[in-house]
């Protein structure tokens, strides 16, 4: 009897949620953003996140006007716009709405087999830091509180599991860290050196809401597994063997173009954001 209140409980609560994941991550990527703002000295000024949020809303409404498009993705929109604000950082007023406006646009135009290619924060970051004077990425901003990680943990498998491309965000982490590990092992270095990449706030949101990008994935479950290992090697070589900075930015974006190949190689499903009602 017991069980089947709590199953029926269950069913109510996942009826009432949305079906839409972009809801979630809408609301944990703001009480992140909210959070850092006010706690943990972010550095980011109101007036370039709401320059960030006007600039990517206004593009996204202008590219469905202009291709003739039914008005959604707007909650897309938002999420790109959290991500900028959460990773991107400048001197000036004018980077965070031209990055936002790139960004979205690159949803409309770099476009293959029905999909937009690159993950639009990822991109605007990139573009931003590559092309823009006094801009960088700030990873430390988080610190290394494992408290506070453990919060984007698991505020990320909600959304993800919503998203049903929780996969890719586990291998990613677990294969990141394992090579993590191993190099410790072969150098001899200190453990500290693994738990700190495991209190790594920045690491848990690249994870949970940049590599699960449910739209710029492979479709099939397997290609996945493989790319989000390739993403975690990827990132090792670049800050390990190149000692280069943002590796987790740099090798996702070196690594979508791979994303189309591998749909093609093996072929799945295409995601959908909303997901169907089941009886």
């Amino acid at each position: 009897m017991a069980l089947t209140l709590a199953r029926s409980a269950l069913a109510a609560a996942r009826a009432w949620l949305p079906r839409d994941a972009r809801v979630f991550q809408i609301v944990f990527l703001a009480a992140l953003l909210t959070t850092g703002v006010l706690l943990r000295d972010f550095s980011l000024q109101p007036l370039q996140m709401a320059l960030a949020f006007g600039a990517g809303l206004a593009t996204q409404a202008f590219w469905l006007k202009r291709l003739g498009l039914e008005q959604k993705g707007f909650m897309s929109a938002i999420v790109t716009c959290c991500g900028l604000s959460l990773l991107l950082r400048s001197d000036t007023l004018w980077v965070h709405p031209l990055a936002a406006a790139l960004a979205m646009s690159s949803k409309f135009v770099l476009r293959i087999n029905g999909k937009h290619l690159y993950n639009p924060a990822n991109l605007g970051v990139v573009l931003a830091i590559t092309f823009l004077p006094g801009t960088w990425v700030s990873p430390g901003q988080w610190g290394n509180d494992l408290a506070f990680a453990v919060w984007f943990l698991m505020l990320g498998t909600i959304v993800t599991t919503r998203a049903r491309r929780l996969d890719v965000s586990w291998i990613f982490l677990g294969a990141f860290l394992g090579f993590v590990a191993v190099r410790v092992l072969l150098l001899g270095q200190s453990w500290a050196i693994w738990w700190h990449q495991l209190g790594n706030g920045a690491l848990l949101l690249f994870a949970f809401f940049m590599i699960s990008d449910p739209m710029t994935i492979p479709n099939r479950r397997g290609t996945r597994i493989a790319y989000a290992i390739i993403v975690a090697a990827g990132a090792i070589a670049w800050q390990y063997l190149l000692f280069r900075p943002n590796a987790l930015i740099w090798s996702l974006f070196l690594a979508t173009p791979l994303v189309p190949l591998l749909d093609r190689w093996l072929p799945g499903a295409r995601f959908e954001w909303k997901q169907p009602v089941t009886g």
